[in-house]
């Protein structure tokens, strides 16, 4: 039996540039209240599925810190959304990661 898996992403970030997918949350219905999406605060951490090479500081590349995979925290208001191939994505600054997750 085949099993689905999913496709590497074909986006490429530029510069200090991370390109992230969402990690939702799991729905909670509290007291049998629906929660449509539109009243759902948007998610805060994701998992980076493409790196950039990093920036220019003095003429010189400064490698990137964070890796493909990493499980991070970022801010609410945080980089663009796209959509590609039927899929949510947020591109987003190096510098506007707050913190890696576990």
């Amino acid at each position: 039996m085949a099993t689905a898996t999913k496709a590497k992403v074909k986006i490429q970030p530029l510069g200090d540039r991370v390109v992230i997918r969402s990690l939702e949350e799991a729905e909670e219905m509290r007291g049998g209240l629906y929660i449509p999406d539109t009243a759902k605060e948007k998610p805060q951490q994701g998992e980076i599925v493409a790196v950039g090479p990093g920036r220019f500081e003095k003429g010189e590349r400064v490698p990137m810190e964070l890796k493909v995979g990493l499980k991070v925290l970022y801010g609410k208001y945080s980089g663009t959304e796209v959509r590609f191939d039927d899929e949510e994505y947020l591109i987003i600054k190096e510098s506007d990661v707050l913190a890696v997750i576990g």
